[in-house]
């Protein structure tokens, strides 16, 4: 009898490419499988009467990415989602997993505008826009001259807006940029010491029922280990930090060796002025191991980060 996945996503062009992307993986593992691609509209996708509230201000942060994509996964209606993973809150209802992930993407932030090369060439009170209030944060750190604000919509519909004239310049992913085939928009890439990445940034995400064994099983090829072990280390610090769209947190891990993974962790106030960082290395061989040093650095940083900075 032939297998049938039905795939849950978003409708944005570049969550479709993320699908299938995912879809096209699984056919090659797969050949038989039969797959159907369900867009589900969800509350975290833009539209021009939402205006230009920036994600963090809304509620369900994070989540509003996900939430109608999860209801339809409980319900059965879908056998998995696949996600920006960067986008999906730190803790996933009960029954539901990131079973598995997609080989990372480049992970870095970028710079783009039609006026000006580069971050530091923006004079004084440039306007840049973005969506990410960690963005905002690592902006204002750097250039605290800068007007930062709130741009919505997908990649093409931001940078539209840019073209336009409603802001100066963006700051984007570049893993999204490379997928649409826009990586010529970008002027810039920060390197990951100044402008740390957001936790999981770069990687594509499918979500499954815990107990879904046959979904599990024709989607378990598709595993990338080394990727996995990276995004569960950033993930769990998250998780001590209870980080959301509303903290700006930055959880970008590294492998040093065969055996050692190097993490570090950031988290910055909304205007850039106070950084609490740290960072780890150890052995990293399991994801048990991942998940360990991630908590080590979250536990030891929400011991300094003033509690008001992590629930604002």
């Amino acid at each position: 009898m032939t297998q049938t996945i039905r795939i849950g996503t978003r409708g944005s062009k570049l969550a479709l490419v993320q699908t299938h992307m995912v879809a096209d993986a699984l056919r090659r593992v797969k050949p038989d499988l039969q797959i159907e691609i369900k867009e589900i509209l969800t509350s975290g996708d833009w539209k021009p009467e939402h205006g230009e509230t920036r994600l963090a201000e809304a509620a369900g942060g994070k989540g509003l990415f996900a939430k109608e994509i999860e209801r339809a996964l409980i319900d059965g209606e879908i056998d998995c989602g696949v996600h920006s993973l960067k986008d999906m809150p730190s803790f996933l209802p009960p029954g539901l997993e990131i079973s598995h992930v997609l080989p990372r993407e480049d992970p870095r932030d970028v710079f783009l505008s039609d006026r000006y090369g580069s971050l530091a060439a923006m004079p004084a009170g440039a306007i840049v826009g973005t969506s990410a209030l960690r963005r905002q944060a690592f902006v204002l750190n750097s250039r605290p001259d800068l007007k930062v604000v709130p741009l919505r919509g997908n990649v093409p519909t931001r940078i539209e807006k840019m073209k336009a004239g409603q802001v100066d310049a963006l700051i984007l992913a570049s893993a999204g940029l490379t997928r649409l085939g826009l990586s010529s928009e970008i002027k810039e890439y920060f390197p990951t010491d100044k402008f740390l990445p957001g936790a999981a940034q770069g990687v594509i995400g499918i979500e499954v029922r815990s107990d879904d064994m046959v979904t599990k099983s024709a989607v378990g090829l598709l595993d990338h280990l080394e990727t996995h072990l990276l995004v569960l280390c950033e993930r769990a610090a998250l998780q001590m930090l209870d980080g959301s769209c509303r903290t700006p947190v930055g959880a970008y891990a590294v492998r040093k060796s065969d055996q050692k993974m190097h993490l570090r962790v950031s988290v910055i106030s909304p205007d850039g002025r106070d950084v609490y960082a740290d960072d780890i290395e150890g052995t990293v061989q399991t994801k048990e191991e991942a998940e360990r040093l991630g908590q080590i650095v979250g536990l030891r940083l929400k011991a300094r980060v003033p509690p008001g900075l992590l629930t604002e």
